[in-house]
């Protein structure tokens, strides 16, 4: 699954990233964004593992909430200056394209109920 690969390679780069600099020091804010990202990929493999399209699509939309406290927190990373812009534009425009993905998987799930 493309959006699963999308994700998963964002938990990567967040990884990679919390783990250097201001970043690698702030135990609290490096959880939970750690927590979000990885929470995306979980959710949409379970998600696409289910065999009910009710539970998939509930699990998708867990995938994109998470997906939206990980925007937040980016957000808040860059403002306090823990992500340069470089490392802020590419999550954002990775973040952008998985909310499109994964609003169509969704969309998709319910019309193929």
């Amino acid at each position: 699954m493309e959006v699963w690969k999308t994700s998963k390679d964002l938990a990567v780069q967040i990884y990679k990233i919390t783990s250097k600099g201001k970043f690698s020091h702030d135990y609290s804010l490096k959880d939970q964004i750690r927590r979000a990202a990885v929470s995306i990929p979980s959710n949409l493999a379970e998600g696409e593992e289910s065999i009910f399209a009710k539970v998939s699509i509930k699990f998708f939309s867990i995938a994109n909430a998470s997906l939206a406290e990980l925007r937040t927190q980016i957000e808040i990373a860059k403002e306090i200056g823990y992500i340069n812009d470089s490392e802020y534009y590419t999550l954002s425009e990775s973040m952008v394209i998985l909310s499109r993905r994964i609003n169509r998987l969704i969309q998709y799930r319910q019309k193929h109920q």
